[in-house]
This record gives structure tokens, C-alpha cells and sequence, in this order.
């Protein structure tokens, strides 16, 4: 037997989330069941728990789109028991069972081994969140982003876990960080990470116009919509935007002025169905850039009761960072 949440549906409209213990019985198939010790809480995992979006694709379901643990049993020769693993995204916790339970049968494809300089907590207070940061610098250095750069680098959504991990990633690399947030009252917290200066988030959150003035070298967004637009149109001429979230919106209000008239690139970053090369990259980078010291800004540990709690409380925009789930505690 072993605990998990285990959502399942209730009614033809809701669901209902409970924290249970199941038999392995109820484990999918997979040629890997993994020892879950750590899985995390993302805003998608908020939705999914507390149903406030239809983002699970299959019932009954264990949600959570991170896991990290130890193999117990595999089929295929590239991983064996005791080998510390990680998944991040692939449809686990959407379409597949997740990593907020003690154990997890899933497919090799998914998994990827953790460099030897992070544990399995330390992978999950990196998570999809880090994982889609370290993802979106990857893609701006591919188009050529360097530290040389007079302008800064414009990091929306910074107090979360994917703008806290953007900051720390470029600010290490040698980029002058902008951080926009609604909560400037924890500047402090955004300039531990690197962050050189600090804007109210509703500078870029309301309609502006086609072109701006060129303020940014490059941005990383986890926001969307006028916060996008806007971004766009205030990128230097041959810069680029990585797109990896809609906190604000789904859509996307702008012109093809900043495209046509200054070259400005909007690049897409899709962590959840990424190829499996660049997972390995981003995880080998992860691995040799991340710095103990940030786990201690970023990251704080619940346990798997606290689950369905701390969810809504990341949905009203009151948690900071990075939640790690101790599945075990």
C-alpha cells in the first residue's frame, strides 16, 4: 500500500480529491516504477486539485506533473533500482498518474537520470518551474543572447517559480536582471536572486502601444497576454521573448509591429512535451549552474496533507518560489 491524492470524479461537472492509500494494483502500466521522495506543487497543480480548470484529461487520476525518487523496479536496462530519477511534464498528473504519491509506475522515456550534484529534493525545488527557466535561457542563448549587453533582461511573473529560477539563471550568467512583480514589497527577496531593478507589474499589465521604447535585451515571460504584448513591443531591435506561461491570459493583444519593424523573435518554450535531448541538456546545465544557497530563497517543503491547501493558496497569488512536496512525511 502506499498514500497518494487520488482525484476522481464526482458528479458530471466536478471532482473530488482525497488523500488515500492504494494498492500497487491500482499502479498503470510502465517498465519503471519509481519510489516516489519528492514531487512539487505548480500553479497547474493548483488547478488540477482544486478543479478551478479542466486541465485533467483522465479520471481517476493521481495528479502532479513532477516527481523525483529512486527506481525499485525497471524492465529496461538503462535504469536500475536505486538509480535517482526525475520526471518533469510528459502528461503525468493531466493524463497519466503523477507524483503527489509515495510510488509511481511510469514509461523510460520519461525519466531522466539526476545529475550527481542534485539530490531528489534538490530536483524538485527545481521542478517544471526551473526546468522551463533553465529551457526559456537555453532558447534566448541560441538566438544569440550574451552578457555583453548594455540592456537588461525583463523577467515577468518573478516571484514565482519560474521567475525566481529565471533571475537566479541569468543573474549567474552575468545578465542585469529587471524583475516585474505585484508584490514589490519583497524586492528584498527578488534582489537575493539577482535581480538589479525592480517594476510594478502593472507597467506592462494594461493595453499599450505597437512600439515602445526599447528597454529590454530579451525577456522571459510566464504571464501572457498584455504582459506579452508588451514585452514584444518594448524589445530591442534582433532581441527575443521566451514565452512559457499565462498567468494574466491566454491571449495575445498585440501587433506584428515589434516582428516586421525591429526583428524582435518570440520564441515558444513548451516543457512538457520537450524532446528528450534538450531535456538532458537543460538538466546538465541545471545540474552545474544551480546553487544550494537558492534552494534556501526559492524553495520551502509541505507534506502531502498539505497539499490541496497550499494548492488554492497558489492560485490566489499568495505563495512565493517553489512548493516541494515530501510525499513521505
Amino acid at each position: 500500500m502506499f498514500k497518494a491524492i487520488f482525484v476522481e470524479k464526482d458528479g458530471e461537472k466536478g471532482q473530488k480529491a482525497t488523500l488515500t492509500e492504494l494498492d500497487d494494483s491500482k499502479l498503470p502500466e510502465g517498465d519503471v516504477t519509481v519510489k516516489v521522495e519528492f514531487s512539487t506543487l505548480n500553479y497547474k497543480d493548483g488547478l488540477a486539485l482544486t478543479g478551478k480548470s479542466p486541465v485533467l484529461r483522465a479520471f481517476p487520476i493521481i495528479p502532479g506533473i513532477d516527481l523525483a525518487g529512486v527506481v525499485e523496479e525497471s524492465s529496461n536496462p538503462d535504469f536500475k533500482p536505486g538509480d535517482r530519477v526525475a520526471i518533469t511534464g510528459c502528461g503525468i498528473g493531466e493524463k497519466y498518474f503523477g507524483g503527489l504519491s509515495q510510488k509511481a509506475r511510469v514509461k523510460s522515456d520519461w525519466l531522466v537520470p539526476l545529475p550527481s550534484s542534485l539530490s531528489t529534493r534538490d530536483a524538485m525545488a527545481i521542478g517544471t518551474a526551473g526546468f522551463t527557466a533553465m529551457l526559456s535561457v537555453l532558447a534566448l542563448e541560441r538566438h544569440g543572447l550574451t552578457p555583453k549587453t548594455d540592456l537588461p533582461v525583463l523577467v515577468t511573473g518573478a516571484n514565482g517559480g519560474v521567475g525566481s529560477f529565471a533571475i537566479a539563471l541569468l543573474a549567474d550568467l552575468g545578465f542585469k536582471v529587471t524583475a516585474s512583480t505585484g508584490r514589490t514589497a519583497e524586492a528584498d527577496y527578488l534582489r537575493k536572486l539577482g535581480a538589479t531593478d525592480i517594476i510594478d507589474r502593472n507597467e506592462l499589465s494594461s493595453p499599450g502601444k505597437p512600439l515602445g521604447k526599447e528597454r529590454w535585451a530579451a525577456v522571459v515571460d510566464s504571464v501572457g497576454s498584455h504582459t506579452l504584448a508588451n514585452a514584444c513591443a518594448t524589445t530591442v531591435t534582433a532581441g527575443a521573448v521566451a514565452a512559457c506561461g499565462l498567468a494574466q491570459g491566454m491571449d495575445f493583444p498585440a501587433t506584428v509591429a515589434p516582428f516586421i519593424l525591429r526583428g524582435v523573435a518570440l520564441l515558444g518554450i513548451d516543457s512538457v512535451n520537450c524532446p528528450r535531448a534538450s531535456r538532458l541538456e537543460a538538466w546538465r546545465r541545471l545540474g552545474a549552474a544551480v546553487k544550494p544557497s537558492w534552494f534556501e530563497s526559492i524553495a520551502r517543503d509541505i507534506s502531502l496533507a498539505e497539499a490541496q491547501t497550499v494548492a488554492a493558496e497558489i492560485l490566489a497569488g499568495k505563495v512565493r518560489g517553489r512548493v516541494v512536496v515530501d510525499v513521505n512525511r
